[in-house]
């Protein structure tokens, strides 16, 4: 089986926009952009929308959590990953299926009903922070940084005052 090249993870709930698509598949060498997400994989609108904020250089694919679980081990070590999920929730499916995340970037979480503000961009609920909690205990490092020059943020810090 071989190891998927899985430069980097994000959660974002607005999965591929212009600062993943521009910003961080750059920085970070992605050739390739995962997004594993069960209705995108099933919506040919949002699959557009996002195909158009990546240059033509960098590949995209839509799959299910399910799909990404099955077929990630059979990427090409030319297939420098950048695979982005839309919760916390995803993230943990995907790490207990066996894709091998080392590391979790947490970009955007929108605020809504039964969510507490952490940051101006992450607002989280308790499902939230017991899915964050069982990662961290699964040895999946946790950072909040919006962008690649951000100062990077331990996510575990910021939980501590929930």
């Amino acid at each position: 089986m071989n190891t998927p090249n899985i430069l980097a993870t994000r959660i974002d709930n607005r999965l591929v926009h212009g600062q993943v698509g521009m910003t961080w598949s750059n920085s970070i060498g992605a050739n390739l952009v995962v997004v594993a997400n069960d209705a995108v994989s099933k919506d040919n609108v949002q699959q557009s929308l996002m195909e158009m904020v990546l240059p033509d250089t960098i590949g995209i694919r839509f799959f299910s959590i399910e799909k990404t679980i099955k077929v990630i081990h059979k990427a090409s070590p030319k297939q420098h990953i950048f695979l982005v999920v839309k919760t916390p929730q995803d993230a943990l499916k995907l790490v207990e299926g066996g894709v091998p995340i080392k590391s979790i970037n947490i970009g955007n979480l929108h605020f809504g009903d039964g969510k507490k503000q952490l940051t101006s961009v992450i607002s989280v609920n308790d499902d939230d922070v017991a899915t964050f909690n069982k990662l961290h205990d699964l040895g999946v490092e946790l950072e909040v940084r919006g962008i690649p020059t951000d100062k990077s943020t331990d996510l575990m810090k910021i939980l501590k005052e929930y």
